[in-house]
């Protein structure tokens, strides 16, 4: 029964960008069959196809093994700090429990120096491509658009860097389309991060956040071309593009490069996480003084907190990707808190959730997984227009017309992707052990 409220919530999905769109009338059928052709054939094949589903485990594992290789630098700079909890390292120290900045944020690091090795030597740029065809045949958007989503499913904000010629003379559908792949998918270097938080309760969590990016930067389109409809004619339509970037000299110069920006996603990150915590537990306060007074005038048993307030907001939704009643509450705050905490936040109290054996069915942590991967959040809405508006500051007014309607997008998306992975997902499947 949930997979055929999965199945159907993917189009409810699309009724709801449709109440958001800009233009009811202008609708391109063709993007939103494809798109959504696309994501269903993806999960067949992760979750119903024998093969697929090993294909899913060997990418899963191998994600595991990088990440263990990741860990090596943590342990030698921080000892007993990084070690995970319940562990031991060669001299019998315990652990001391999990320390987020220690343990999960270096990963960062190594996994961007990675990626920069990657790009070097070519791999990711044929990966870029490939997925850039696909989607430029299928549902005949911009040659430029395709690229830019194809590589965010791989990178962050810098995806737009690839883009770079084309960016000045993008309509503002190709715009929406670009912020809102960025804010809907996840970077690499940032899943390992959530693979660290969750593989202790979930093994198999790295496979899935794989596939939910991929699923994810088909799921923007599809949002993003109902949500703010093209009206112009794309320089680039129909029309592949080749990646624009600056390649190192040496792939220790690539190394280093790599470090480095990882360096500053990690401090980005702990400042965001610094000033949101703070300022939702300043306003947490402020409503749960006045929800107290509103609970004992009006005998109701509210919760007045921002997560909670959000999870009022998306229990709808939540139901409608085919989370379970049981769990549908706890899993509507943990998407409600993304939207302000980020999702690192998020991702930690859905581990936790797991740890307490809080969620009656392993249903509701597979279809979280999936909502929650993306940058569907209020302070991602800035990286993502102020770092897209520094490349082209002649389309500031543009980017930042269509930034709020991005945001929107990329939320729907990424709920998109828990219904289509709703629609194959049993509790019986092997995924999910």
């Amino acid at each position: 029964m949930y997979n055929l409220v999965s199945f159907a919530g993917i189009f409810i999905l699309m009724l709801v960008a449709w109440v958001f769109s800009a233009d009811r009338k202008v609708i391109n059928w063709r993007v939103i069959l494809w798109g959504t052709v696309i994501q269903l054939v993806f999960a067949v094949f992760i979750f119903v196809v024998p093969a697929g589903s090993q294909v899913f485990l060997f990418i899963n594992d191998a994600v595991v093994k990088v990440l263990d290789s990741a860990n090596a630098g943590t342990r030698f700079l921080f000892g007993r700090l990084a070690l995970p909890p319940g562990t031991k390292n060669e001299m019998g120290e315990e652990s001391l429990g999990f320390v987020l900045a220690f343990q999960a944020l270096p990963t960062i690091i190594f996994f961007a120096s990675l990626m920069a090795v990657l790009y070097y030597i070519g791999i990711m740029p044929r990966l870029v491509k490939t997925f850039s065809r696909v989607f430029t045949k299928l549902m005949r958007i911009s040659g430029a658009e395709s690229l830019s989503v194809s590589s965010n499913i791989f990178v962050g904000v810098e995806a737009n860097m690839t883009i770079l010629p084309h960016l000045g003379g993008m309509t503002k559908s190709e715009l929406c389309t670009i912020l809102a792949a960025g804010m809907s998918t996840t970077a690499s270097n940032v899943l390992a991060l959530y693979v660290f938080i969750l593989h202790g309760q979930f093994p198999t969590i790295a496979g899935h956040l794989v596939s939910a990016s991929i699923l994810s930067a088909t799921a923007a389109i599809v949002m993003s071309k109902i949500i703010m409809p093209e009206t112009g004619k794309p320089d680039t339509l129909g029309i592949d593009v080749s990646p624009h970037y600056e390649k190192e000299s040496t792939v220790i110069e690539a190394v280093i490069n790599g470090a480095n920006e990882g360096i500053k996603m990690v401090i980005g990150i702990i400042a965001l996480l610094l000033a949101f915590l703070g300022l939702v537990a300043l306003m947490d306060f402020l409503l749960s003084a006045v929800g107290l007074r509103i609970n004992n005038f009006a005998g109701l048993q509210m919760d007045w907190s921002l997560k909670g307030l959000l999870g009022y907001l998306f229990y709808p939704l939540t139901l409608v990707i085919g989370v379970p009643p049981s769990d549908a509450f706890e899993i509507a705050k943990l998407i409600g808190e993304r939207a302000v905490l980020t999702e690192v936040k998020s991702y930690q109290d859905l581990a936790a959730l797991l740890a307490s054996g809080a969620l009656k069915d392993p249903r509701s942590a597979v279809l979280a997984a999936y909502a929650l991967c993306g940058f569907a959040h209020v302070a991602s809405l800035a990286i993502f227009v102020g770092g897209t508006a520094a490349l082209v500051p002649k389309r500031t007014k543009d980017i930042s017309d269509v930034g709020v309607r991005a945001l929107i997008a990329a939320t729907l998306a990424c709920l998109m992707t828990a219904a289509v992975a709703g629609t194959f997902f049993t509790g019986s499947s092997i995924l999910y052990r």
